[in-house]
């Protein structure tokens, strides 16, 4: 039987439109003007010159850069920017951004496809906007026997746990969401909840499909996590630590993958296979079992998921980073900005700073070691995100027996051989706790 497809019209097309900027507006209007609100009437405000600033004070301030930036190097300095701005969510999320543009970009020169490589004029840049535009505007669809509320819960889940993730980074001396002392142990720990998302989601949705792509997911995840986690305890011992921020700051000399190679090769594979990437794609192989746990989803809920798989491929090369290749160490390349004598006070608490012109007021918080480590940061985790990215547009997808022998025998024995390294060098006294002896 043939579909004869429904004739264009221009006005039913004008008026999708118009409900699409409307519904932004309203959504943008909702999540925006209640976060202003906080920050304005929620968070305390400095004392500028002796004079309380007020929230309605703060808009006259605007016109005057130099009332305007002691206001936002103390915006600066709080949690709220942290996990909001820098390093937290809108940092990650920026860098989701570019990396699905860089990939599409990517596949796109490796397979010639047509809309990422030409669309728009600006590097085809149109086709992601026009892929966000549509998951906005897509209907969200629920399958009839779905456990509707877990259903609704697993995408915001999975962002969360990816954004936890995110929190427990280090990107630059002193700029972590979640400096804790066994930050390691966090990583292991919101891992952890990633298969139980999964599943959960596989099995609300009521169908074949998305159950089994949960299932293989499942074994798939809890397999790889194993050597993962192995692979990481060599860095432990030569470090003698579990915070992220010292494990960085203990590879001033050299990166731990000089003299634990075994261990990073064992981590990138593992850190393949947690994301659910070519070549250990099999909970979404398209071929067999259509999206796998994705299946049902649609709409903001795909996107949803979408956001938080980049995120936590983001989470991952950070961590990779922060690990193997020396986390934002390297030579001073950003060049210092003078600090001239203070004219103006600021107040914040019972402490007053004093800062004087723009470029001081920057450089209470903004210093050349922070500008320097996060460069040396955003550099590394961009190279390790291109070689994760590059194996979906040269390698094929391997079978489910060939990934679980893969990671239940070849990957556990290398990460216990990593581990017998990292002894003989602590016990030769080559390495120990804090880096070269």
């Amino acid at each position: 039987m043939s579909v004869i497809a429904p004739n264009f019209k221009l006005s039913e097309f004008i008026k999708s439109i118009i409900d699409d900027v409307v519904w932004t507006i309203l959504i943008l209007s909702l999540i925006g003007l209640p976060a202003i609100m906080m920050v304005l009437f929620v968070i305390p405000m400095p004392v500028i010159d002796g004079e309380l600033l007020t929230p309605f004070l703060a808009f006259t301030y605007l016109a005057d850069p130099t009332r305007t930036l002691p206001i936002v190097q103390a915006f600066m300095t709080t949690d709220m920017f942290k996990i909001m701005a820098f390093p937290g969510f809108g940092f990650a999320a920026l860098i989701a951004a570019g990396t699905i543009f860089i990939e599409r970009k990517m596949l796109a020169k490796l397979q010639l496809r047509v809309g990422p490589f030409y669309c728009g004029k600006v590097e085809g840049i149109l086709q992601l906007m026009g892929d966000g535009l549509k998951l906005i505007s897509k209907e969200i669809i629920i399958p009839a026997k779905a456990d509707k509320p877990i259903f609704w819960a697993a995408p915001v889940l999975f962002v969360a746990s990816a954004a936890a993730f995110v929190a427990l980074i280090p990107v630059a001396p002193g700029w972590v969401v979640a400096d804790v002392d066994m930050g390691l142990l966090g990583v292991f720990a919101v891992i952890g909840f990633f298969p139980i998302v999964t599943i959960l989601s596989a099995w609300s949705a009521n169908s074949k499909f998305p159950f089994i792509g949960g299932i293989r997911a499942l074994f798939q995840m809890v397999s790889f996590e194993i050597p993962l986690i192995l692979s990481l305890l060599g860095v432990v011992m030569v470090t003698g630590t579990l915070n992220l921020s010292e494990i960085a700051a203990s590879q001033s000399s050299f990166p731990w993958i000089v003299f634990l190679p075994v261990g990073a090769i064992v981590f990138f594979i593992t850190m393949l296979a947690e994301l659910e990437r070519i070549p250990f794609d099999l909970p979404e192989a398209e071929s067999e079992i259509v999206a796998g746990w994705l299946t049902e989803l649609s709409g903001m809920m795909y996107g949803l998921v979408q956001l938080g798989t980049y995120l936590k491929l983001y989470a991952f090369a950070a961590l990779f980073v922060v690990l193997f290749l020396g986390g934002w160490n390297g030579p001073m390349i950003v060049p210092p900005f003078p600090m001239e004598i203070a004219t103006h006070g600021m107040e914040m608490g019972p402490v007053t700073v004093k800062i004087g012109g723009l470029a001081p007021i920057l450089s209470q918080t903004i210093t050349q070691e922070m500008l320097n480590g996060t460069l040396w940061f955003v550099l590394k985790t961009v190279g390790v995100i291109f070689f994760i990215l590059l194996p979906r547009g040269v390698f094929p997808r391997i079978r489910i027996d060939m990934l679980l022998n893969l990671g239940w025998t070849k990957l556990i024995g290398l990460a216990f051989v990593n581990i017998f390294i990292a002894l003989a060098l602590v016990y030769a006294g080559v390495l120990g706790p804090g880096g070269l002896q």
